[in-house]
């Protein structure tokens, strides 16, 4: 077996790895999200933790690892004398992957069994197996939903339950938890976020010393994998000792009024939501003192806590990047844990009697925020910043001079520049605030059963929604059984009894994701009508309903001459919040290509994922005056499930968008009556 890259051999990263290690010493403070872009060693030091982890006390045969010293009452495997016989191992790590199944992760009910032996057999699932170890979740980001409900189930409450068909299992499963991302792929559910006590960005080094370091050292661990473990089994050693002092220390650490208060202080002028930002500060202050070896929590303890549990709190909407406001929480903390805050005297020395042991790789310091060092966020969402003027035509307070553009009413306007309707650099010009829009989904039903993916928009065969009917099971394992038709099975047969070949799967329907792909125009007429600020909000507020419902999206302009692929399809909604504000108008108006483009990128896309259904959405005012008839690019969308955006207005309307929805078999909406 390969020896593990060392937790000590790993070069930069001090937040980090001090986070992993406070959450080591306090498993209360809720777990680690680590941010990242790819090939940052997220994983590698997430699985170097292990083997600093201290050993534990489980029943002899417990495959739910029950503390002998306080087993488990409602355990499976029970029930436990206290005190029975015991055995000692190390935590266990264990990884969740993204494509589990629900079934893996709760653990798996053998009905078959259960109904025809009157037997409850059950097996453990990854839960169950990181109970008082840990559990990672790589690309937790993109974890399905019905996952991502019960980690936060289980996270919440301590426990795992399997509900099926009068069938009832609980057990404990309290596990530190620990996932990382790339939010380049999109970001979580905001309610899975809260759920990690630590959020930490992570960056490559960006001078030449430390990334050779990097690059030399993972060299001399592929050419021998235990040798360069080796060297670095003594600093290893080491951690471990303090993790295991630490968490013996920590029952005796002392948490101040003052800094209590200052707690509440910090957290009400960051204004976070709820009450959990400051038991998780208050928690990981008094980890930090533990680490340190003091026995009182300090002003620094504090400040350092507030910057590893703050930023991913403060979202104001769902498209809102966590650590969006780094400033704002240096600001506060710089006034509320001041120099002239410190409590007289200084902090208190490490008690003579339990000295601490050295450190060789001392990462206690810590002075970036958790995302210090990352790409700049995006703009903050329209509600959150002061009104500003808009810069591409779209409807302000404050009366503009005319211009010749809008008294304008040409379908050409090509005499616009190219600049027309662009946001200042760091604005979002959009003319009003974000709204709820109707339900855009696509006909039918799509076998979610088969791979496609979960989400809530499209209707589609699940294992979660609404019975419909039950069929005989289909190979594999039986996931939810239909058991008044597994009744009449077997009364059929004229048996009292069910037997394994009456048996009857319901099948269900829920929801999948979709690929929801934006074709806008972006010409001049769009600006001389003053209609690109509202037809920017508009998609703004599909792009807001397309994160709730977990689709994809992709962006396509069409202005000039040509189209422009300005978002390729991507789960990361905030860039596609970024690239809208910064979509450029003015020129003529090639619909035809901006089609064309639309399906050369749905057939790129379906080449990728063929199980991820695709939803056109076309906004505009049906014109064309560059290039050929739209009408001849519509058959290269053809089976494609369309809503075309009907953006025409004024007193003469020509229904050409109307014209283009027929010809693609497509629902048309006015713009109007997008809102739900």
């Amino acid at each position: 077996m390969t020896s593990p890259y060392p937790f000590s051999a790993v070069v930069g990263l001090p937040d980090l790895r001090l986070a992993l290690l406070l959450t080591a010493v306090s498993p209360a403070i809720g777990g680690v999200l680590v941010r990242g872009e790819k090939g940052t060693a997220k994983s590698t030091v997430v699985r170097a933790l292990a083997a600093l982890l201290p050993e534990v006390g489980v029943v002899a045969g417990c495959r739910f690892a029950c503390d002998p010293d306080a087993p488990d009452p409602e355990c499976p495997d029970g029930p436990h004398t206290p005190g029975a016989g015991a055995e000692r191992r190390r935590s266990a790590l264990v990884e969740l992957p993204v494509g589990a199944t629900e079934d893996r992760v709760v653990g798996t009910l053998d009905l078959q069994r259960a109904l025809g032996d009157g037997v409850k057999a059950y097996e453990p699932g990854l839960l169950a197996a990181a109970h008082r170890g840990v559990l990672y979740v790589d690309e937790v980001n993109l974890l399905p939903d019905h996952l991502v409900d019960l980690l936060l189930d289980a996270a919440a409450m301590g426990r795992a339950h399997v509900e099926r068909d009068g069938v009832s299992v609980k057990h404990a499963a309290r596990f530190l938890l620990v996932g990382t991302m790339n939010p380049e792929e999109g970001e979580p559910r905001p309610q899975l976020v809260d759920r990690f006590g630590l959020v930490v960005g992570v960056t490559a080094p960006q001078e030449a010393a430390p990334r050779a370091e990097v690059v030399r050292r993972r060299l001399a661990y592929e050419a021998d994998p235990a040798g360069f473990a080796g060297r670095y089994v003594a600093e290893d050693a080491a951690l471990a000792e303090r993790i295991a002092g630490a968490r013996a220390r920590i029952g005796g650490v002392a948490l101040p009024d003052a800094e209590l208060d200052r707690i509440a202080r910090i957290c009400l002028a960051y204004r976070v939501d709820g009450l959990r930002a400051d038991i998780v500060v208050a928690r990981t202050a008094v980890a930090l003192a533990a680490w340190h070896g003091r026995t009182v929590v300090t002003t620094d303890d504090v400040r350092d806590a507030a910057r590893l549990a703050l930023p991913h709190r403060r979202r104001r909407d769902p498209l809102d990047p966590p650590g969006a406001d780094r400033d704002r929480l240096e600001e506060v903390l710089e006034q509320e844990t001041g120099p002239d805050d410190d409590p007289p005297g200084g902090s208190p020395p490490p008690p003579d009697d339990d000295p601490v042991p050295p450190d060789p790789t001392d990462i206690s310091e810590t002075s970036e925020s958790p995302d210090a060092g990352g790409p700049p966020p995006p703009p903050v969402a329209p509600e959150q910043r002061p009104p500003a003027e808009p810069t591409d035509g779209s409807v302000s307070d404050k009366p503009d001079p005319p211009r010749d553009s809008d008294l304008s009413d040409t379908s050409d306007s090509s005499d616009l520049p190219d600049s027309a309707g662009v946001a200042a650099p760091g604005q979002l010009a959009f003319a009003g605030l974000p709204y709820k829009p109707k339900l855009l989904s696509i006909a039918g039903r799509a076998n979610r059963q088969a791979g496609a993916h979960a989400g809530r928009r499209s209707p589609a065969l699940s294992r979660h929604g609404r019975v419909v009917r039950s069929r005989a099971p289909i190979g594999g394992k039986l996931t939810s059984i239909h058991v008044p038709d597994t009744i009449r099975a077997a009364a059929m047969r004229g048996s009292s009894r069910a037997e394994a070949r009456d048996v009857r799967e319901a099948v269900k329907v829920g929801r999948e994701a979709n690929l929801v792909l934006f074709v806008v125009d972006a010409s001049g007429s769009m600006a001389a009508r003053q209609r690109m600020g509202v037809v920017k909000t508009a998609i703004l507020s599909l792009l807001r309903d397309a994160y709730q419902r977990r689709d994809k999206v992709g962006l396509v302009s069409f202005r000039g001459h040509d189209a422009t692929l300005v978002l390729e399809p991507t789960a990361s909604h905030e860039v596609g919040v970024v690239r809208l504000a910064e979509l450029r108008t003015g020129g003529r108006t090639p619909l035809a290509a901006g089609l064309r483009q639309a399906a050369r990128v749905l057939h790129g896309e379906r080449r990728r994922d063929a199980r991820r259904r695709p939803l056109l959405v076309v906004v505009t005012d049906g014109r064309s005056t560059s290039g050929p008839d739209p009408l001849g690019a519509v058959p290269l969308l053809a089976g494609v499930p369309a809503v075309v955006v009907d953006c025409e207005s004024g007193p003469i309307r020509l229904g050409l968008a109307r014209r283009l929805a027929t010809a693609l078999a497509a629902t048309c909406i006015p713009l109007s009556s997008l809102g739900a």
